[in-house]
């Protein structure tokens, strides 16, 4: 569909051949009927693509000569984008509804840089989106001694948080061209989320969570089969714990 105005919300969506995971999630948007959106789709590997085409809604598809990391994905996007509005979303996010002025209240604030709703598994628990920044001993007792104690409890008011997990999450533009998007350089995947959260506070800008809204997240956990995607959270981890 051709653009006509000024979107609120982009939906940045990367697809690394995962047509079928994200058609679902095209179809809750095309479901709940959300006004003021357009949708960017990156295929980060070449894949049958007619999942996405003929949307009712404006969307784009980028496509990669080569793949990318997921920072420097997002990136690309957001130099395509127009929405006021920067929003990163996983491909296996689901939306049984989304309340985009409760989404974006907490943007009121100017100081503002980012919100996060809720996310919650398919059965409905939540899941630990939002965290203190790690340190090497939360690191090792988080992945070798399996101790995952939430890093924040909330009632129904907004809360800062130090940094949100990249699922599903809401950029100011301003914000997101403040501290030039991702570090796509350093970071190939993994802890590009925390990064990001990081250099925003450096900027003044605060992380909300919304808890009046909630997303469903079904969660690939790459790095907990794959040796490849291990690597890279390991290298990422030491990356951001050096500053290398």
């Amino acid at each position: 569909m051709t653009p006509t105005s000024t979107p609120l919300l982009t939906l940045s969506i990367v697809s690394h051949g995962q047509a079928l995971l994200i058609r679902p999630l095209l179809d809750d948007l095309i479901r709940l009927d959300l006004p003021g959106i357009e949708v960017i789709i990156t295929v980060n590997i070449p894949e049958e693509e007619a999942s996405f085409q003929r949307l009712p809604f404006p969307a784009r598809v980028l496509r990669n000569a080569t793949p990318k990391g997921f920072g420097a994905n997002q990136n690309e996007a957001f130099a395509h984008s127009r929405g006021e509005y920067f929003v990163v979303v996983n491909p296996d996010i689901r939306l049984t509804a989304l309340d985009i002025p409760a989404l974006l209240a907490p943007m009121s604030d100017p100081r503002v840089g980012a919100v996060a709703p809720v996310v919650t598994n398919g059965d409905g628990a939540i899941e630990d989106s939002v965290r203190r920044f790690p340190t090497v001993a939360g690191l090792v007792r988080r992945v070798l001694l399996k101790q995952r104690a939430p890093g924040y409890q909330w009632g129904p008011s907004p809360i800062e948080v130090d940094w949100t997990a990249g699922m599903f999450v809401v950029f100011r533009r301003k914000a997101y061209r403040d501290v030039y998007g991702f570090d796509h350089r350093r970071f190939f995947m993994y802890f590009e989320d925390v990064d990001i959260c990081r250099r925003l506070k450096r900027r003044g800008w605060s992380v909300i969570l919304q808890p009046a809204v909630t997303v469903i997240h079904d969660a690939q956990r790459a790095s907990h089969r794959s040796m490849k995607h291990l690597r890279w959270h390991l290298t990422s981890a030491a990356r951001y714990f050096t500053g290398l």
